[in-house]
């Protein structure tokens, strides 16, 4: 066997190895996501259930002492994100030609960002995997 076969074979079988590990931690990585799901599924419904005590007993500025800190009780806000429907109706409440609304949108859409990068998609047969 030749030396170009030789390393041939030696980045066949390193490839190979890199794809069956690869697989490996994908597998991995998808049952901690579905764990992760599960155990975040569980806190929202204790989350609902505290808050709803709170609510109930006007509890809202108290703190709670835990082992390690403690907890209090907050009202946030969140935002809905910014999408082309948002943007476009938010453009009619101010710009009254539609027209020019149009051509804004346009404009938006052909010069967004685009960043292309090289991943690899994994299709199952199966949809469910065994957790231990």
């Amino acid at each position: 066997m030749s030396e170009k076969e030789k390393n041939q074979n030696d980045t066949k079988k390193m490839f190979i190895e890199n794809v069956q590990q690869w697989v490996a931690i994908d597998t991995q990585l998808k049952m901690i996501h579905e764990k992760t799901k599960t155990i975040r599924s569980k806190k929202n419904e204790l989350l609902k259930n505290i808050n709803d005590y709170v609510q109930n007993h006007e509890l809202q500025n108290s703190r709670i002492e835990i082992s390690d800190g403690e907890l209090r009780f907050y009202e946030k806000k969140e935002y809905s994100p910014l999408t082309y429907t948002y943007l476009e109706k938010c453009l009619g409440e101010i710009i009254p030609d539609k027209k020019q609304i149009e051509y804004i949108m346009q404009y938006l859409r052909e010069h967004r960002e685009i960043k292309t990068s090289h991943d690899i998609r994994r299709n199952y047969r199966n949809k469910s995997l065994s957790f231990s």
